[in-house]
């Protein structure tokens, strides 16, 4: 089930709360256990699942056998996830609903967006990053989503759509060979090992403006200040990652994605949690 990847995904929900002009307690207990403990959870089962994967995938370097169970446990996870969203609000739990069939709409062979380089890479740029914002902020907030439109809520969901973004095909960078073995063209197979790291390069550098643009509306740009000192040294080790790249791409390994994956996931979760305590 990969639990340990909803870590990834926790800046986004920490993103949600710190900003949500009202908390309703209850639901940021709710949100954050549906989100984390079975809505994401499930997708990472029901991925894996399909997948069957036989070399590295996200953190895991030796990924058990897949069985049965582990299908019949991810479509029961999403079940019980969308039946808690229920607790918050009908949408809410329209919102995971349809978050649990886009991901076995990724996954599963009848369909398999995961194929299409483009249309998977949207998939998760929108839903893991802004979608997850929105719902949550709004959820969070107990208003509905229909009645908080602005530039600075629409802002804040596409850096956490770019941050993602920027993430994405780096974590597939290491595993063309196996992905085009399944039929699997990811967006990083199209952008080859160097164009991988220069997507990545180009969406944050998106994503470093975008936040810029929002705490300035926001009237607090000493967030943004802050932002760059967490950033700094996870700059240090994509620059070294990709000059070791560029002079062998052997060097575009599972040891290497996992210690760029766990430098910015680290970062971005303690700078978020930073900014959700200075309020």
């Amino acid at each position: 089930m990969r639990f340990f990847f909803s870590f990834f995904l926790l800046p986004v929900y920490l993103f949600a709360l710190s900003q949500a002009p009202t908390m309703v307690v209850t639901n940021a207990v709710l949100v954050f256990i549906i989100w984390h403990f079975f809505i994401y959870p499930a997708s990472n089962g029901y991925n894996s699942y399909f997948d069957k994967d036989e070399g590295s995938i996200a953190l895991l370097e030796k990924p058990p056998m897949t069985d049965k169970s582990l299908y019949q446990y991810s479509l029961g996870l999403d079940l019980i996830g969308v039946l808690l969203s229920f607790i918050v609000s009908v949408e809410f739990a329209i919102a995971t609903l349809l978050y649990g069939i886009l991901s076995k709409m990724y996954s599963h062979p009848s369909i398999r967006l995961k194929k299409y380089p483009v249309i998977s890479f949207l998939v998760v740029f929108i839903f893991q990053g802004a979608f997850v914002y929105w719902l949550s902020y709004t959820a969070i907030s107990g208003i509905s989503i229909l009645k908080v439109w602005n530039l600075s809520f629409f802002i804040a969901g596409l850096v956490c759509s770019c941050l993602i973004g920027a993430s994405y095909p780096l974590t597939q960078v290491y595993q063309h060979k196996e992905d085009k073995k399944r039929g699997d063209i990811t967006l990083s197979v199209i952008l080859g090992i160097k164009g991988s790291f220069a997507f990545a390069a180009l969406l944050f550098l998106l994503a470093s403006v975008l936040i810029y643009w929002y705490w300035q509306l926001e009237h607090q740009i000493r967030n943004f200040w802050l932002f760059l000192l967490f950033i700094i040294p996870v700059l240090v080790i994509f620059l070294k990652w990709l000059l070791e790249v560029l002079k062998n791409e052997k060097n575009a390994n599972f040891k290497n994605m996992s210690r760029m994956t766990l430098s910015s996931g680290t970062a971005m979760l303690i700078y978020f949690l930073i900014v959700l305590l200075l309020g």
